[in-house]
């Protein structure tokens, strides 16, 4: 067991994958079953938008990032965002450390869940800044790489 796994396992908390069955797009649609490892301790799953209240909006005030919650007129806690702030940003920063990583556009693409790797290769392209970098070492590191003398060719003279 590995990275998140290994931590998860050390704080006590299942790292199995649990499947979980959801209407797909619409309330009542297509239910679509996906296997969740990020789950409440109580082992449901975790609804972005429950998330987003209790967990992430709270974290970017306490960053500084947006202000406090405010009271509506219903007396219900209402954050101030932008999309810049929203909880999609952390899957944008996934793929991004996947790519800086080195992980390929076909795997990134499997693992953000779309069916064409161009749509992701065009969302992300230019998070791969690094990519000319890594080729020039790449064929560097191919025809420059030192090579073993076969005997001893000895000093002349």
């Amino acid at each position: 067991m590995l990275g998140v796994g290994l931590h998860l396992s050390a704080l006590g908390r299942p790292t199995d994958a649990l499947p979980c069955s959801l209407p797909w797009e619409k309330l009542n649609g297509p239910l679509r079953t996906h296997n969740l490892l990020f789950r409440w301790t109580d082992d449901k799953f975790i609804r972005a938008r429950g998330y987003s209240e209790l967990v992430w909006k709270p974290a970017l005030v306490a960053a500084g990032v947006i202000p406090h919650a405010e009271k509506d007129a219903r007396a219900r806690k209402r954050f101030t965002t932008s999309r810049r702030e929203g909880l999609h940003q952390l899957r944008h920063y996934y793929a991004s450390v996947m790519l800086a990583g080195g992980v390929s556009v076909k795997e990134l693409a499997e693992y953000l869940g779309h069916a064409d790797p161009g749509f992701t290769l065009r969302v992300y392209a230019h998070m791969m800044p690094g990519s000319h970098d890594r080729a020039r070492k790449a064929i560097d590191d191919r025809l420059f790489r030192p090579r073993a003398v076969s005997g001893d060719q000895g000093a002349t003279g």
